[in-house]
């Protein structure tokens, strides 16, 4: 590996760090906004859902895949026998496909407040805690 390999790693925790702290939030937000009855509190969260989607989450995320595939691509003849690998990129795509959700429901939010219960929210809110373990066990373990 290129002596700069460390610091491509590092940069890619860091954002993979900033993205699951707003994958974490932005549904505990929806929780909040899904329970909110006046209009002064809806407007809020539909500008803090914006901010945090379009300007942590996003970058984060386009960050975290950028800075993983450019170790995998510094690394492919040890990385395209490792199974692990394989399925921690399986989880992440599923994982941007729950980020995608995330913004789909940002907007459904916009017009109706109520599109959703509070309760939907908060298990909504606990799907990335899966992955975010396998993901983990995966990256340390190596268990194939």
């Amino acid at each position: 590996m290129p002596d700069y390999f460390n610091w491509i790693k590092a940069a890619h925790i860091i954002a993979m760090v900033c993205w699951f702290a707003a994958i974490f939030y932005l549904p505990r937000l929806f929780v909040y906004h899904a329970m909110s009855d006046d209009l002064i509190s809806q407007e809020r969260f539909i500008v803090m859902e914006r901010k945090l989607y379009r300007g942590i989450m996003t970058p984060s995320m386009i960050a975290t895949w950028i800075l993983g595939l450019w170790m995998v691509a510094l690394g492919w003849e040890v990385y395209k026998t490792q199974g692990w690998l394989h399925v921690k990129i399986f989880l992440v795509i599923l994982l941007s496909a729950y980020h995608g959700a995330c913004g789909f429901y940002r907007k459904k939010l916009i017009g109706n407040p109520h599109y959703k219960t509070h309760k939907f929210w908060r298990w909504f809110n606990e799907i990335p805690v899966f992955a975010l373990v396998i993901i983990v066990i995966l990256v340390v373990v190596k268990p194939f």
